[in-house]
């Protein structure tokens, strides 16, 4: 038992992690099985596979056709879902608590015995082509992309999560095969849950399906990816607006600093009531959509901020944010907006927690990256404890002008950025 939330966690001989979160006055479950393994640890000949058997799991089982599985689901009113992530890859249910049974038979039979077959994986692999060139043609998407290939430049965390046209040409069932031994293994997963069910209930659903599973080494080095403060400039003629994105290195997931970031970032472009959102919208009208946000991984981070405006405004614009960048670092912040901020990130956390898909999506963030479980007290106590002063050294330890990468995407007719727009 761990304090107020009563979660319980059980690892198997084998190496699987079992966590489960009792929420008595609900009437559904959510379940997830996570991998601990997502595109940020792909060669990059083979950048896209993590996603690519996300998908080709709901292509049929030894048991189930891709029909059935759809089917079997949708007849106890379930919602069935997966995703891939730079750390990690998911595949989540969520049912009324009396399917509970049903639904993990078909989500334990998706991970566990995937077909792979032949001619699905030669049409899957047209549909993620198609999913690439849709991406392709959203400028928000295709900036943070180009954007993230070059902050992380060399290093599988840069590389695009769907892959690329000719890695995704690439795979075959051999190559498929080969990734999801080394990586859905028991000691690789962790199985999360909450809702109104029982620890012991979910333990021996598990037990059965994944008891006898073998535990497995992926074989793969991991290496630490270095931050390129890199400007760089890509033409697209047909966008009516100019795309713009600078971020610099911020800290891993874990890192003591962690909460003095999110309020940081909370303050700078996290909200409607944020110095990003109420200078460049509000005041300048330079921009309809402004924002901040903080993305930390197992042993590194980036705190970036997005806004998109016409190409007589980027200018204006990028030396704008440069100079929230240094006011936060000379004038620092007021009590106020400190506070304002404390409250923003506290009432987000309380209500995100209230769905079961998101405590269950909580527990196993919290499994996979700290192996211990925050109490909401001890998160709030945290929160609390962050003073303006800290908020302060961090920008001061962030926001410098040579750290600061910068990628711009649009009609840019000649337009060039220099390190001296970027001055903080």
């Amino acid at each position: 038992m761990m304090d107020d939330r009563n979660i319980q966690r059980e690892v198997l001989p084998n190496g699987l992690v079992v966590v489960t979160e009792p929420m008595p006055q609900v009437r559904s479950v959510a379940v997830g099985i996570w991998v601990r393994t997502g595109s940020g640890r792909e060669p990059a000949e083979y950048n896209g596979i993590s996603h690519f058997i996300e998908h080709m799991v709901f292509k049929g089982t030894e048991r189930r056709s891709a029909e059935q599985i759809a089917r079997e689901v949708d007849s106890i009113g379930g919602m069935l879902d997966a995703f891939t992530s730079k750390e990690m890859i998911c595949f989540n249910v969520k049912v009324l608590d009396e399917h509970l049974a049903a639904a993990f038979d078909v989500l334990s039979d998706l991970v566990l015995a995937p077909r792979f077959d032949e001619a699905e994986i030669a049409r899957e692999k047209s549909v993620v082509l198609e999913e690439i060139k849709m991406e392709q043609d959203n400028p928000d998407y295709l900036i943070h992309e180009i954007f993230t290939q070059n902050f992380w430049y060399g290093h599988p965390l840069g590389k695009p999560i769907l892959g690329t046209r000719e890695t995704v040409r690439r795979f075959d069932r051999a190559v498929l095969f080969d990734f999801y031994r080394r990586w859905f293994a028991p000691n690789n997963m962790v199985i999360t849950a909450a809702g109104n069910l029982r620890h012991e209930q979910l333990l021996e659903l598990v037990t059965a399906a994944f008891g006898r599973c073998a535990p497995a080494e992926d074989g793969f080095a991991d290496t630490t990816p270095r931050p390129h403060a890199r400007i760089i400039t890509r033409a697209k003629r047909e966008l009516e607006q100019v795309h713009i994105c600078l971020g610099v290195p911020s800290y891993p997931m874990g890192h003591e600093k962690r909460y003095g970031v999110a309020l940081l970032n909370t303050i700078l472009g996290g909200g409607m009531s944020s110095r990003l959102f109420q200078n460049i919208r509000e005041r300048q009208g330079l921009a309809y959509a402004v924002f901040s946000e903080v993305n930390p991984y197992r042993d590194t981070g980036l705190l970036s901020v997005y806004a998109g405006t016409s190409l007589e405004s980027a200018d204006r614009l990028v030396r704008s944010v440069a100079e929230e960048f240094r006011n936060l670092k000379e004038k620092g912040v007021t009590e106020e907006e400190l506070r304002r901020a404390k409250e923003y990130l506290k009432g987000s956390l309380m209500l995100s927690l209230e769905s079961t898909t998101a405590r269950m999506t909580n527990l196993a963030r919290q499994e996979i990256y700290f192996g211990r479980f925050f109490s909401l007290d001890e998160i709030i106590a945290a929160i609390e404890a962050v003073t303006a002063e800290e908020i302060r050294e961090l920008a001061r330890e962030l926001f410098h002008s040579e750290k600061i990468a910068a990628t711009l995407l649009g009609n840019l007719d000649g337009f060039r950025l220099t390190r001296d727009q970027l001055a903080c």
